[in-house]
């Protein structure tokens, strides 16, 4: 069975950039080139807020990825939640945005850092090369002491670790 992948457009390719529609279509052919690479193994979809142009929510397939803008009155992060939600199975979902992965944690589903799938995305490119936004929802919270044995991966880190496998 695929596995479902929900991104967050914006939250991967940031929203730093002077020609934002250049970037949307430049990761539109980029998430289809690594479906192909991976021979359509994922269940791709591509939300990114519509508000920013104006949009009516949309949703189209473009080389095996779909992508949905969202519409008046709603946010990118609306229909992301709304897809998890409703998707009956575990997803993954990429995003940085700490209430994305909370509400995918509490559906079971996993989420992984936008600048994680970056890196699976574009292999070899570094960090520092990349732009990510920064949600203005994170803060810096010291890190809580982990319990238990320090070299073995908390669940939630080891499903990390799986769905970063399994891309």
């Amino acid at each position: 069975m695929a596995e479902k992948i929900i991104i967050d457009g914006y939250n991967l390719i940031g929203t730093y950039h002077n020609d934002l529609r250049a970037q949307r279509t430049k990761l539109i052919q980029d998430l289809s080139a690594y479906g192909r690479r991976k021979g359509f193994l994922h269940d791709m979809t591509l939300v990114f807020d519509g508000i920013r142009e104006g949009f009516n929510k949309t949703q189209t397939v473009i080389g095996g990825l779909t992508v949905i803008y969202s519409g008046r009155g709603e946010s990118a992060d609306d229909v992301i939640k709304e897809i998890i939600a409703r998707a009956g199975m575990k997803c993954i979902v990429v995003s940085s945005d700490r209430a994305i992965a909370s509400f995918a944690w509490s559906k079971d589903c996993t989420p992984l850092r936008s600048e994680d799938f970056s890196h699976k995305l574009y292999p070899g490119v570094t960090t520092a090369d990349a732009v990510y936004i920064e949600d203005d929802d994170e803060d810096e919270r010291p890190a809580a002491k982990k319990k238990g044995n320090p070299h073995v991966l908390s669940k939630k880190e080891k499903m990390i670790k799986q769905a970063l496998d399994k891309l």
